[in-house]
C-alpha cells in the first residue's frame, strides 16, 4: 500500500509542483527567436538582481523545444535543470538534473521545488536552492 501511495503523492506533487492541473500539449517545433529573446532578457536581469556581486550565473543553451539552463559557479560551468517549451513564456515543463545519474528528472522532489511555478525565473530559484553557488 506505501507503494502505491507514494507513487500517487508523487504525480500529484509533480503536477502542482509545475502550477498545472493537467501536460499541456507539447510544442513540437523549436523555442521561437522572440521567445529565446525574452528568455535571455529574463536570465540576465535575475543574474544581476538575484546574483549580482556573486561570482556565478545562469546560461542559456537552446535545443529543438528544451531551454537548458546550466549556471557558470567560480569559473566552472554545469547543469542545473531543462525547461520544455509549451507554448508561453509562462508554461515550461522543468525538470532538475540529477548528478547521480547524469539526467533530468521532472518527477523528482528536491529542495527548492516550490519554485517551480512554470516560469524561468521560477526555475532559476528552484535551481538556486537545489544547488546553492
Amino acid at each position: 500500500m506505501g507503494g502505491l501511495r507514494a507513487l500517487v503523492a508523487r504525480s500529484i506533487i509533480g503536477a502542482v509542483k509545475r502550477g498545472m492541473k493537467e501536460e499541456p500539449p507539447v510544442a513540437k517545433k523549436a523555442i521561437p527567436n522572440e521567445v529565446r529573446k525574452q528568455v535571455d532578457e529574463i536570465v540576465a536581469k535575475f543574474n544581476r538582481e538575484v546574483l549580482g556581486g556573486r561570482e556565478c550565473c545562469y546560461v542559456t543553451r537552446y535545443r529543438g523545444r528544451f531551454l537548458y539552463l546550466d549556471r557558470n559557479d567560480f569559473g566552472n560551468t554545469g547543469p542545473i535543470c531543462r525547461l520544455e517549451y509549451r507554448g508561453s513564456i509562462d508554461r515550461w515543463w522543468f525538470a532538475i538534473f540529477k548528478y547521480s545519474s547524469e539526467t533530468y528528472s521532472d518527477d523528482e522532489l528536491f529542495p527548492g521545488d516550490q519554485h517551480v511555478d512554470g516560469t524561468v525565473e521560477g526555475a532559476m530559484r528552484a535551481g538556486l536552492e537545489a544547488y546553492p553557488a
